[in-house]
């Protein structure tokens, strides 16, 4: 074991490492290695190769940027230690926006007009409307998953709240358009 420089190892040690930060965190700080590739890939050969990405999100910069440097850190630990070299590039990096609040107030007015249940939350994912809030008013507009599970392959909405979720937004639409 001593002789290793076990690269699928630091991939394990940064997702482990990811996660419980996350749990530490708690608030709005999530974290995620969706992606891993370990090579050459075989049952009995230690892997040369890790090629893995860290999906980091919080709606506050500030917190964003402590775990962005706490996983860093954590990289470069177990890399020293395991004599593995690591190469990093940023995928996508974008600063959390606040929607409109305005614009907010209105998606919450159309739905409790058709007597749905509201809830304001954030949203961690990188959505559209995180690009557009840069240069216009935006909002979003949830609609409930079964059992809460959001970006999860076992994700699924019922007709009857897409179809909800569709009326605000035709509904506040067809406000804007005539203000």
């Amino acid at each position: 074991m001593r002789l290793r420089r076990d690269a699928g190892y630091l991939a394990a040690s940064v997702n482990l490492f990811a996660r419980k930060l996350a749990w530490e965190m708690s608030g709005d700080q999530v974290a995620t290695v969706g992606a891993l590739t370990l090579r050459p890939n075989l049952i009995n050969v230690v892997p040369n190769s890790a090629v893995f990405a860290v999906d980091l999100r919080n709606t506050d910069e500030a917190k964003l940027k402590e775990a962005e440097a706490r996983v860093a850190a954590h990289i470069a630990e177990v890399a020293k230690a395991e004599r593995v070299e690591v190469e990093t590039k940023v995928l996508a990096r974008f600063e959390p926006v606040i929607f409109d609040s305005s614009l907010v107030d209105r998606v919450e007015h159309h739905a409790k007009a058709l007597d749905l249940s509201t809830q304001r939350m954030p949203s961690g994912a990188g959505h559209d409307a995180q690009m557009m809030q840069r240069i216009c008013p935006t909002a979003m507009i949830f609609v409930p998953s079964v059992a809460g599970l959001s970006h999860n392959v076992k994700e699924h909405t019922e007709a009857a709240d897409l179809t909800a979720g569709a009326q605000v937004l035709m509904n506040l639409m067809l406000e804007l358009a005539e203000s």
